[in-house]
């Protein structure tokens, strides 16, 4: 069963959002590591690897059925970052709109019957609930903590074990 051309332009658009995050979380990694969050700059190295892998997933399931995927370039990252807040707060509407994405393709699929497209894109709906999660989580310790150099040093901290725990899964 070959792919419809709206449902391979779909999965060709869902690899450059991946692409796009994995070069955005970079940026942000080297960001971090050069501002003195080593913690987050972790924590983003290993998201970067992350939405890589992403991408492969969708290159990979596009070939195997036999659809050659297009890759093209992506986006640069932005690069006037103000704070770890800011960047936190950039990653959550991100994964937000990977998130939308990613219902829209489900629900394309549901509408043309591609069950194989339906069940292979059910790993990236429950991947994206971690994702938000992490992030909103993440913005929560700064509601508690509060914004203050101390505070941004616990939230880097507690960063550094998230990313910690990605490099061991």
């Amino acid at each position: 069963m070959k792919l419809s051309d709206e449902m391979r332009k779909s999965l060709n658009e869902q690899i450059v959002m991946e692409s796009d995050a994995s070069s955005f979380y970079l940026g942000m990694a080297s960001w971090c590591e050069v501002t003195g969050y080593e913690g987050a700059a972790s924590f983003f190295y290993a998201q970067s690897d992350e939405e890589r892998q992403h991408m492969l997933k969708i290159v990979h399931y596009m070939n195997r059925i036999g659809t050659m995927a297009d890759i093209s370039a992506c986006s640069e990252p932005k690069k006037d970052v103000k704070s770890l807040e800011e960047i936190i707060r950039t990653s959550l509407e991100n994964e937000q709109k990977v998130t939308q994405s990613i219902h829209q393709i489900i629900t394309l699929a549901e509408k043309e019957r591609d069950r194989r497209t339906f069940d292979f894109m059910q790993w990236f709906v429950k991947e994206q609930i971690e994702e938000e999660e992490t992030f909103d989580n993440i913005l929560q310790k700064f509601e508690v903590v509060g914004r203050d150099k101390l505070a941004i040093y616990e939230v880097d901290k507690y960063m550094n074990g998230i990313g910690s725990k990605q490099d061991k899964e």
